[in-house]
């Protein structure tokens, strides 16, 4: 793609025998937020050391602004700025001496550099403490640290690794309006990696990943938009049966759950009562919704959203 920042061309990653990254194909446009979506064991976390250029290509192509990744690797590393989701802050520096050092590991150095200092801190809001030190600031006020870091040598990519770790509802509010702010004042090409569906629902476009594998990828509106209508669940400790009697009465193929039945239907407010009364005693609860990301993400692999407790990949 011509306006592509990110380009990933089957792209396969193993440990061992176990695969991370299964031939994935993505691309992520110039100025947009990119969400990677998926759970623990997803393969988001390998890509995202990829792409950081922490992991080395076993098999398949990236290109970042234009280059290789295989051949241009120190190039691309001045390009990209990198929010790991770890903190990576001196607590024993203050938030001007931490973003000096990092300035310093870019080569900047002099007056140009506590320029940069001045103006990052005061982008991120801190711009009048830049003296204190970070162990006495919030989870907030440190991820806006990280933040500045990242971007202090002006990058043309931002990669964040779950950016709203270990930060309040509020952080998280001034966190967005920050990546918007870069976004659009900067045409900064930000991607993110995310297990939380509300802050996916804030990306411009998400690729949902499972497996290894981009299943899905779109804007958080066309993706919901490929679930036709209303979303109904229904609350059973017989879902198998229920769903088989809702098929044979109905002609609908629900999704059965280990306590529920899930079904999509237009004007699922007039089905509801059909359903209640066909089946009497079976159904403990019911609930009607529009669409989420959860709702896309159980339609495209046929299972809820779950954070495992497998090894992150």
């Amino acid at each position: 793609m011509a306006d592509s920042m990110i380009q990933v061309e089957n792209l396969r990653h193993s440990y061992g025998e176990r695969a991370a990254l299964a031939d994935l194909n993505l691309a992520v446009n110039r100025g947009e937020i990119f969400g990677l979506l998926g759970p623990n064991g997803s393969g988001k976390t390998t890509l995202f050391r990829i792409l950081c250029t922490l992991l080395r290509i076993q098999s398949g192509r990236v290109t970042m602004a234009g280059l290789d990744l295989n051949t241009h690797r120190e190039q691309i590393r001045r390009l990209i700025g990198i929010v790991f989701q770890s903190p990576s802050l001196d607590k024993q520096l203050t938030a001007e001496e931490n973003l000096r050092h990092q300035g310093h590991l870019y080569g900047l150095h002099g007056q140009p550099l506590e320029d940069r200092i001045d103006q990052m801190l005061q982008r991120v809001g801190l711009g009048q403490r830049p003296r204190e030190y970070v162990a006495q600031f919030s989870g907030g006020m440190r991820r806006r640290v990280e933040l500045a870091k990242g971007l202090l040598h002006l990058p043309r990519i931002l990669l964040l690794d779950e950016p709203s770790t270990g930060i309040d509802p509020a952080a998280r509010i001034d966190l967005w309006r920050y990546l918007a702010e870069i976004r659009d004042r900067d045409n900064v090409t930000i991607l993110l990696t995310t297990h939380l569906m509300e802050e996916a629902d804030k990306c411009d476009r998400l690729g949902i990943m499972d497996n290894g594998r981009c299943i899905a990828c779109g804007s958080p509106s066309e993706l919901k938009s490929q679930i036709g209508g209303d979303v109904i669940t229904l609350t059973t400790d017989q879902p198998a049966a229920l769903q088989e009697q809702i098929r044979q009465r109905f002609g609908l193929e629900g999704v059965c759950l280990p306590d529920a039945v899930r079904i999509e239907r237009d004007r699922g407010h007039e089905f509801i009562p059909q359903v209640v009364e066909a089946f009497p005693g079976m159904i403990q609860s019911v609930s009607l919704g529009k669409p989420t990301l959860e709702d896309v993400f159980l339609h495209v692999t046929g299972r809820r959203f779950a954070q495992q407790e497998a090894v992150t990949t």
